[in-house]
């Protein structure tokens, strides 16, 4: 399950209520939580974190809505902050949730439904109290007029009923789908009296009223958004959040490029940085506050499963359709020459959907695998059953001629040809591909690409957008190709579905940027919601990861274990930090240690300038 930023009543109900009893939190497969229900505080934080000082961080390009529940407008980063949800993640456990605005958690026995009881205490910002027609109103209001990845998430919802003030009943339509308690467990619960007078479908820059540790204190549209810890936060003594939001404010400035940033990170113009570029972890911190540190670089273990980070085909576009254009392009990528040239040997080549997991399909199938792939036989690649599959793979000398000769030779079978030196379609179109991209950093890695596929007269166009073009473009599905990602947790359900299923494929604002309709694809997803078991999800990851790798719908990139961080020296951090999260949420500013530049908390810098 990826957290979001989101049966009949009858006297069978009631019966099986009268088995199940609340629970401070909520399991996949009812196994027992990692913390019991008196526990202080979980273990990666420090529950005596001083509260002060300011958190600055940065992020690119710029913001337009406060509003991260919808399609429109670019929402501003951290936004998520002032709001509270029903139950909350742990950050050392794969799938496990504990209560937050609902104290308790019900769950029917056979899966038929999920009650929640609300805190009396829980109230929003004004001082309103929460109570369960803000869950309904939430809940309605975000299938309603939220994104589209809501629909998928709570399809399986049949009802929502406020039973009384304090307790809140969802319904399924089935009971075989087991991560749908959790899903509801990270629903945001909206103010109703706040917004029943405003449109919730518009973003702008209004602040809106949350019940979380953070309010809004300052806009400075799409350039710098400030946040001040609420003081008589209702829930700032609950275990799950002892050692939590120790800042007394949070400022994200933005940023033209990644470029600028980092500069401006070593003038000490922000606290923290995370850092995507390999080169720059290598090259750009030769600082004398790196050398006395000041400005520490650290590397801290990642825990999650890293997914699959690719350079995505628009199947949806007809050059693409046939598999062996898509495998003729994908070996042209030369990886290892890049990883030697430009990344300093950091990373490794993904090659797996779930990756860094144990649901990463390797070798050949094994019989759960194989009882859950033969009905499908007719339906996919044959070499799901013969091959393990692996991306090509060079020598790292920029000499690809052995890939060049196969690609060239699946292009022809493809009935693609060269015509004046150019590589032309099977209706005699000269072949040109435009990559969308938002990131700099990329463009020094696509470069060497483009120069693969020239020598096989292909054009690569690299369009560089700046970000409310591109999300705008990614919606609208207004790209060839693009650099697209498709994260994973250590129990991966019910997004799947945004990912890779027919119905999300033409829904603008879905994660399934590839347009992929497989009747296969979709059985494979279906059946790994219903998974009644750890074993049983794993097989069907692995599964679904095979036939998704000899589709050849993304040329995988890379990946890399650790969190590489680089922070100034008056932040301080837990010894133990959270398996599966950076944690900065679990931060604190140190008393003694002056910042490197000194934060007037009234006035948000401006951030600094950069060009393209």
């Amino acid at each position: 399950m990826i957290p979001l930023r989101t049966a009949i009543l009858g006297s069978l109900m009631f019966c099986a209520a009268a088995n199940a009893a609340p629970q401070h939190a909520l399991t996949l497969y009812n196994e027992p939580p990692k913390y019991p229900a008196d526990f202080k505080h979980v273990d990666y934080v420090n529950p005596d974190a001083p509260k002060g000082g300011t958190f600055r961080e940065s992020s690119m390009g710029g913001f337009d809505s406060l509003n991260p529940f919808i399609s429109k407008g670019v929402p501003a980063d951290n936004i998520g902050l002032i709001y509270d949800t029903l139950a909350q993640q742990s950050l050392d456990e794969p799938i496990t949730e504990y209560g937050l605005v609902a104290g308790k958690i019900e769950k029917a026995p056979d899966n038929s439904w999920v009650r929640f009881y609300i805190r009396p205490e829980a109230r929003f910002h004004d001082g309103h109290p929460i109570r369960a027609e803000d869950v309904v109103f939430s809940f309605q209001t975000l299938m309603k007029d939220g994104s589209p990845i809501y629909k998928t998430y709570y399809a399986d919802v049949d009802e929502v009923v406020a039973e009384d003030p304090l307790r809140v009943l969802f319904k399924f339509k089935r009971t075989n789908n087991r991560e749908l308690p959790l899903i509801l467990g990270q629903l945001t619960v909206l103010p109703k009296h706040y917004w029943e007078t405003r449109d919730f479908s518009k973003g702008n820059l209004e602040i809106p009223l949350g019940s979380g540790p953070y309010k809004v204190t300052e806009v400075k549209a799409g350039r710098s958004i400030r946040y001040e810890r609420v003081k008589d936060y209702w829930a700032k003594d609950l275990p799950i959040n002892k050692g939590f939001y120790n800042f007394d404010y949070r400022v994200t400035d933005y940023y033209r490029d990644n470029t600028v940033a980092l500069e401006a990170l070593k003038a000490g113009q922000f606290d923290y940085w995370l850092e995507i570029s390999a080169k720059n972890w290598a090259n750009a911190y030769n600082t004398p506050a790196v050398a006395q540190g000041r400005l520490i670089k650290e590397e801290i273990p990642n825990g999650n499963p890293t997914g699959m980070q690719g350079f995505v085909f628009n199947i949806r576009k007809p050059m693409f359709q046939d598999v062996r254009v898509r495998k003729a392009i994908s070996l042209l990528l030369d990886f290892e020459w890049s990883n030697k040239q430009l990344f300093n040997g950091a990373y490794t080549r993904s090659r797996s959907y779930f990756e860094n997991s144990e649901m990463a399909a390797t070798g050949l199938p094994g019989p759960a695998e194989l009882a859950i792939l033969e009905p499908l036989r007719d339906k996919i690649a044959p070499q799901v059953f013969t091959e393990a599959f692996e991306p090509s793979k060079t020598d790292a000398s920029g000499m690809i001629r052995t890939q060049q000769r196969e690609a060239y030779q699946l292009l022809q079978e493809a009935g693609w040809k060269i015509v004046d030196d150019k590589m032309v379609d099977t209706t005699g179109k000269p072949v040109t591909i435009e990559f969308l991209l938002a990131q700099t950093e990329f463009e020094r890695i696509l470069l060497p690409f483009k120069r693969n596929l020239a020598d096989l007269g292909i054009d690569l166009v690299i369009r560089r957008v700046d970000i409310s073009q591109y999300i705008n473009r990614i919606r609208s599905r207004d790209f060839d190709m693009v650099v697209g990602s498709f994260p994973q947790s250590s129990s991966p359900g019910n997004e799947q579905r945004e990912y890779w299923k027919s119905s999300s494929a033409d829904k603008p604002g879905s994660r399934n940027y590839i347009g992929l309709k497989d009747p296969a694809i979709d059985q494979l997803v279906e059946e790994l919601i219903d998974s009644d078991s750890r074993k049983s999800l794993v097989a069907h990851a692995k599964a679904l990861d095979r036939v998704l790798q000899f589709g050849y719908y993304v040329i995988p990139n890379w990946h890399i274990k650790t969190f590489r961080v680089a922070y100034w020296d008056h932040l301080g951090h837990p010894k133990v930090s959270p398996r599966y999260d950076v944690g900065t949420a679990t931060w604190w500013s140190k008393p003694d240690a002056k910042p490197a530049i000194t934060v007037d908390t009234n006035q948000s810098a401006d951030p600094a300038s950069g060009g393209d």
